[in-house]
């Protein structure tokens, strides 16, 4: 009886120390890691979201941009970092992409990083650089069939969504393009406008910016729909039956943190993700906002692991 009360009275102090934990947290600033460069869709997902908690928390969230390897770099800096959230890392589903195309990694993807909710949807545009004779997803698939090998697209990495959305389209497609793998998606998108690279399917939101000058030319998105922003974009699948390729932009934490610390961050993420400006300013992005509990994201993780593992096989797909 004795020892049941005594475990009793623990637990109790356990909760409590919890709440007390949660109550305090943040006590200093936050570094917000994003593994990526300025300009991509990672890093204006990150920055909408750091600004919006600093000012709701009273604490500063600060990013710090460590772009390269698809995002591995940046994310094993989280992965090693004291496990107290005071470093959160924001990242794509290339997160759990990368383990099926580098042979080593000096992280565990599923054991070292603890999913404290995903930030925002994130959906492709098929963009080509305005000298290209193409002026739909029929036109480029056709050039794209009668030079094979003499189309180049660009990505934000190996492996990345916006790697993965293309080479899915080339497999389904039988189309042979040559892909070139840049640190992030702004500089990729800087490559295509300046003529470099001749194709990419971009996060919208780096590309926003360049489509009404006419620097780049829209011709597809890579939900299975068109978009409400974008009605006159057809869906590539309105081409390529079948073609779906959306995914999700995700903040995480060092496994281990405690758990009353996730559940905070993961409740202030919520209020933030519902905060109306967040919702106008992210969905004029095309980044819809994108919420779950802790525990239903790590199931999404699994499942997802397992889908990029199919598809990095299907494609082909490697860290070059």
């Amino acid at each position: 009886m004795k020892t049941m009360v005594r475990a009793i009275a623990m637990s109790m102090a356990m909760i409590g120390c919890g709440s007390v934990l949660a109550q305090n947290y943040p006590a200093k600033p936050v570094r917000v890691v994003v593994p990526w460069p300025p300009g991509g869709a990672n890093d204006i997902v990150g920055r909408i979201v750091a600004q919006r908690l600093s000012d709701q928390i009273g604490q500063q969230f600060v990013i710090d941009n460590r772009g390269g390897a698809n995002g591995t770099i940046g994310s094993e800096l989280v992965a090693k970092a004291p496990a107290d959230g005071y470093t959160v890392l924001v990242t794509s589903a290339a997160h759990v992409t990368s383990p099926h195309l580098y042979k080593k990694l000096g992280y565990d993807t599923l054991k070292d990083f603890t999913g404290v909710t995903p930030l925002a949807v994130q959906l492709g545009m098929l963009v080509v650089h305005p000298a290209l004779p193409v002026k739909n997803v029929k036109d480029f698939i056709a050039i794209g069939k009668a030079k094979p090998g003499q189309l180049v697209y660009g990505s934000s990495g190996s492996g990345s969504f916006v790697h993965l959305a293309m080479a899915l389209l080339n497999s389904m497609t039988n189309t042979q393009m040559v892909h070139v793998p840049f640190k992030g998606g702004g500089p990729a998108v800087v490559a295509l406008a300046s003529g470099e690279i001749q194709a990419m399917t971009a996060t919208i939101g780096s590309v926003i910016p360049h489509l009404p000058s006419g620097r780049l030319r829209a011709i597809g998105v890579t939900s299975a729909q068109r978009m409400k922003q974008f009605p006159d974009i057809p869906a590539i699948a309105e081409s390529v039956p079948g073609y779906d390729f959306v995914a999700w932009i995700g903040a995480f934490v060092a496994s281990g943190t405690p758990k009353p610390i996730v559940d905070r961050l993961n409740a202030e993420m919520k209020k933030t993700l519902e905060n109306p400006d967040v919702i106008k300013i992210m969905s004029g992005q095309t980044l819809d906002p994108m919420h779950t509990t802790p525990e239903q994201f790590a199931t999404r993780l699994k499942t997802d692991y397992d889908k990029y593992e199919k598809l990095v096989k299907l494609t082909g797909a490697t860290a070059n």
